[in-house]
């Protein structure tokens, strides 16, 4: 196949996927139905997406790409670790919107440890390395103490999944509850950082990130 007509087909073959998401919800939506729709025969369908859990790891790309995009927007010219992680967070939650309706449905997809859109398995991790890159940003433009600058990304996007998962969860208009929940999150979470610095709090920070370190070796 042509690039340019194989990058086509690969689009409309995920756009439609995503369509029927939304329309027909997950479980419903299978790869014959997809093919169907989209107008092309289900080999060309598998040919790029050999499951709809490989279609969800896309969406799951592309949402990153998304935020990042986003978040870079929001991030120049912003200063302070709060507004900065406040603007990451609302852009993730900027670029998941859309898929809003699916959302519980991804997470189950998601739950097995065997599976492709695990956000902590091994086919998903350059999506994650995109992410946690997201919370580097952040941390770059912001005063961070000097031995918890390398760690505080991968600890944001930890936080970020526990703001998506609320999300999912979250059935106020316009997921108001999330938008709430992260503009005080956001304030918290930088206050926590701050307090890091005193003698008090820093040796229990440094124990933590030392049995983060020995559960992740």
């Amino acid at each position: 196949m042509g690039n340019g007509k194989s990058a086509t087909t690969r689009a409309l073959v995920l756009d439609t996927a995503l369509g029927m998401f939304r329309t027909k919800g997950f479980a419903k939506t299978t790869m014959r139905g997809i093919a169907t729709e989209a107008g092309v025969s289900l080999g060309s369908a598998y040919y790029y997406f050999a499951s709809k859990d490989e279609l969800v790891l896309e969406l799951y790309r592309e949402s990153v790409a998304e935020q990042h995009a986003l978040a870079s927007k929001a991030l120049a010219g912003t200063t302070g670790l709060a507004a900065r992680l406040k603007a990451a967070l609302h852009a993730g939650v900027d670029a998941l919107t859309p898929y809003h309706q699916f959302g519980g449905a991804l997470i189950s997809s998601a739950l097995p440890p065997q599976s492709a859109v695990n956000p902590f398995g091994e086919a998903s991790s350059q999506a994650r390395e995109d992410a946690v890159g997201i919370f580097a940003e952040v941390v770059e433009g912001a005063k961070v103490p000097p031995f918890l600058r390398a760690q505080l990304p991968e600890l944001l996007w930890l936080a970020y999944m526990g703001v998506v998962l609320f999300w999912v969860y979250d059935r106020s208009e316009n997921q108001r509850r999330t938008r709430t929940l992260i503009d005080g999150a956001a304030p918290l979470l930088a206050k926590l950082v701050s307090f890091s610095r005193l003698p008090v709090v820093r040796p229990m920070v440094e124990e933590a990130l030392a049995l983060k370190a020995k559960v992740q070796a």
